[in-house]
């Protein structure tokens, strides 16, 4: 669980302290973490549900605004997915992202809100991108075609942020954090990540007493992990201290391959059988490890490690879906 811990490195230019903070898509992974972690700042925590305003209408958006007045927006709200799903349903992934990033930015600036961090995804950056990817490499190339929409969304959002910051004065910012996993995340192997999805493949092969597990593609793309507590401190430091017009982005700083953390995936869930990859399916983008210089001189660092990070992430698994993982 993420704990309060001390701002270093850099001075608090915001703090938080008795200011009406909402967090808009409390409910999803990213912001049920923040809810945890603001539990600690001594501020005023605001959340809605879809039945209180559907973040995709602007006049559903404008009155509540109107009506609870925040001081402090994040707007951890999104249509998220993994390959398939982005690849399945890329119309719905552009819409819906384009509507809540919009109608929330435009609804904060009404009211009077100075205070934004736009979260976004490193899905953002071009497809072959520098190694590790510094935040200046965005629209430099083109996207990976299997989550283009989501990608186009994100890097709107930025521009908005940078866009009502330059015409309207506002302290608008952007982070966009590297691949998450941990407490809330989404399981279900038709619409999740590769993190939550190696963790019940490998959890249901120990159940069923199978030979194997099955992963998409060579094993041999590179990715990046942070633990979504770890995420979530990590941005209430830069909402405290960070106030540029460029994004800055959040992870762990280290990568590994696929094929390596289902063998760590597997070693911590507790399934000995052998990892069979399909190569029919499609890999992605070769690497992505993002480039964490700004975020160091920032003062901040990750807890925890990929390892005690999945072993929290599975005990959260288990307490979330039961010993036979919800099937």
């Amino acid at each position: 669980m993420a704990d309060a811990r001390t701002d270093q490195a850099a001075d608090v230019r915001f703090p938080l302290k008795g200011r009406r903070v909402w967090v808009a898509g409390h409910r999803g992974m990213v912001g049920a973490a923040l809810v945890r972690r603001l539990a600690s700042e001594a501020c005023q925590l605001l959340t809605v549900d879809r039945r209180g305003a559907d973040l995709t209408r602007q006049l559903e958006v404008e009155a509540w605004c109107e009506a609870n007045r925040p001081d402090v927006v994040i707007i951890a709200a999104a249509k998220v997915g993994g390959i398939l799903a982005n690849d399945t349903y890329p119309a719905q992934f552009l819409y819906d992202n384009l509507m809540i990033e919009a109608n929330v930015i435009q609804a904060a600036r009404r009211v009077g809100v100075k205070r934004l961090l736009f979260l976004g995804s490193s899905c953002i950056y071009p497809r072959f991108a520098p190694q590790p990817i510094p935040e200046q490499a965005l629209m430099t190339g083109p996207l990976e075609p299997t989550n283009e929409a989501y990608a186009i969304a994100k890097i709107a959002g930025i521009k908005l942020a940078q866009a009502y910051r330059r015409e309207y004065g506002l302290d608008y910012i952007s982070a966009m954090p590297t691949n998450l996993f941990g407490p809330g995340d989404n399981y279900d192997l038709q619409s999740s990540h590769v993190m939550p999805a190696l963790i019940r493949k490998a959890h249901e092969a120990k159940r069923q007493g199978n030979a194997a597990i099955t992963i998409w593609g060579t094993g041999s793309p590179k990715r990046e992990f942070l633990h979504v507590d770890d995420c979530a401190d990590a941005l209430i430091h830069i909402l405290k201290v960070y106030s540029e017009a460029e994004h800055i982005n959040v992870g762990s700083g280290e990568d590994c391959t696929i094929f390596e953390l289902t063998r760590l995936v597997c070693d911590v869930v507790g399934f000995k059988g052998a990892i069979v990859t399909d190569v029919t399916k499609p890999d992605g983008v070769a690497r992505k490890l993002m480039s964490g210089d700004k975020l160091k001189a920032l003062g901040w660092r990750p807890k925890l490690s990929l390892r005690d990070g999945i072993a929290d992430a599975y005990a959260a698994f288990l307490a979330e879906h039961g010993a036979d993982g919800g099937t």
